[in-house]
């Protein structure tokens, strides 16, 4: 279904005299309501913390329940590059190599003894694809499990020889998800938890069909221009490792600060997980390991979409500028989060955040950073603030915090105006722990209160 032409229209008008937040959010709620669809929520990366995160619109129409940033939504293929990941941890590990054969671990299936696993990542093993419908069919709304789905659709002939063509595939994500249980001897959920979800504090990311939350936003479909309707589910197990994952969008730009900062995995890794796969003829495909590889405007990107049954997600990078845009849906049907995630990362590659916001970020990283080691320059800090970080609150600031590892982000959730101050709330987020940070800032730039709260 094509985008309406009034979205274009109106994403294409230069909103001059605007600060940046407000900007995208005019942006966003205005394709949000050209699209008619439930909710869309966006987060922005830049310079390796989250300078935006909102949600817009509704979690659930017929409750009136608002999305929030806490709003999860299921990620469908999104989910490819998380397997793909675990498949590379396993191999830094020397468990696996990518050009191991399907045969050393599930020879019962076609040809297993020449498709490799580099093959079912980058989808030219040959493999038929198992759910190439964008609408849920009778079947998938029964509960499966991959093993059932590989005996029917691994077993088959192939739709052709493996190496030589292209052709996207969730069975191959699949097999790939089979492989890395078997391997890990972990359910799959719970490895990437452990590895990777854990590390990153990704506490909202999880196998959404499997453990329901009050979090979750409701699906919703739509015929042709018809309006939202409640949609039918995958059944349990069909997503598997292919498209079976829920999250904030938050928590997926956490993701990305780790992609754009090349954590979690070593650097050969990165390097095969971000490399188109070439076939046996020489010819480049614009696909690596469960990542497309392409460009906007002439900007580098790394990017993949996702859709199951009521949602639709976008994940875009630019490595070379440090810039992920997430944005994600809770109704499949309408050409919605593609566009407006392109025409946020051009806003943000055009102008990046405006320059107030890189400071008021700045500062905060840097007052947090030194309360992490028991100081802080007293010249950014109001009288009253300065009683209040005495000897002994600056020694607990510093053991509490020091214990929590290394500040991975810092994300504003919210701002107003309150006794001739600016109020903000912060979410600091440790590798052990995420905080609060409860911050009053005088007129002229210094604080009258800094407080990092513990959250629950």
């Amino acid at each position: 279904m094509s985008l309406r032409p009034a979205i274009l229209i109106l994403f294409a008008i230069a909103l001059h005299g605007q600060d940046f937040p407000s900007r995208l959010d005019e942006k966003i709620s205005t394709a949000l309501a050209a699209s008619g669809a439930p909710s869309v929520s966006v987060a922005v990366v830049h310079s390796q913390q989250i300078d935006y995160a909102k949600a817009f619109g509704k979690a659930n129409l017929a409750e009136d329940k608002a999305a929030t940033p806490a709003t999860r939504y299921a990620i469908g293929s999104v989910s490819k590059q998380f397997t793909a990941a675990g498949i590379l941890l396993l191999a830094e590990e020397g468990k696996l190599s990518l050009d191991d054969k399907v045969s050393k671990f599930f020879p019962q299936y076609t040809r297993a003894s020449e498709i490799t696993i580099r093959e079912l990542l980058s989808h030219t093993s040959g493999y038929e694809d198992y759910a190439p419908q964008d609408y849920m069919i009778p079947e998938q709304t029964r509960p499966t499990t991959p093993e059932a789905i590989l005996k029917k659709w691994a077993g088959k002939k192939l739709n052709f020889e493996p190496g030589t063509r292209w052709q996207y595939s969730n069975t191959n994500y699949v097999l790939a998800g089979a492989i890395l249980e078997k391997v890990s001897g972990q359910p799959l959920f719970a490895f990437l938890s452990e590895h990777i979800f854990g590390p990153l504090g990704m506490t909202s990311a999880s196998d959404c069909y499997a453990e329901p939350s009050a979090a979750n936003a409701t699906a919703y479909t739509r015929y042709a221009l018809g309006p939202p309707r409640v949609a039918v589910r995958e059944g349990h197990g069909w997503m598997f490792a292919a498209g079976e994952l829920c999250m904030t969008p938050s928590d997926l730009a956490r993701w990305d600060i780790a992609f754009l900062g090349k954590r979690i995995l070593k650097p050969a890794s990165w390097a095969e997980f971000t490399r188109p796969v070439k076939l046996k003829s020489g010819k480049a495909t614009d696909y690596a390991l469960g990542l497309r590889i392409g460009s906007l405007d002439g900007v580098a990107e790394i990017e993949h979409g996702g859709e199951v049954a009521g949602f639709l997600a976008k994940n875009e990078l630019f490595p070379a500028k440090g810039v992920a845009v997430v944005a994600l849906s809770n109704q499949d049907g309408v050409r919605l989060v593609g566009p407006l995630a392109d025409q946020i990362a051009r806003m943000v590659l055009a102008e990046g955040p405006p320059k107030t916001a890189q400071d008021e970020m700045g500062r905060v990283r840097d007052v947090l950073e030194g309360l992490r080691q028991g100081h802080i320059d007293r010249a950014l800090f109001t009288a009253n603030a300065n009683s209040y970080f005495g000897d002994v609150a600056l020694e607990d600031y510093k053991t509490s915090l020091e214990s929590l590892g290394r500040l991975l982000a810092v994300t504003k959730r919210s701002e107003q105006l309150r006794g001739g101050m600016t109020h903000r709330s912060y979410e600091a987020q440790f590798e052990k722990q995420t905080l609060r940070l409860n911050i009053y800032v005088m007129p002229d730039g210094r604080f009258e209160q800094f407080l990092v709260e513990q959250s629950l």
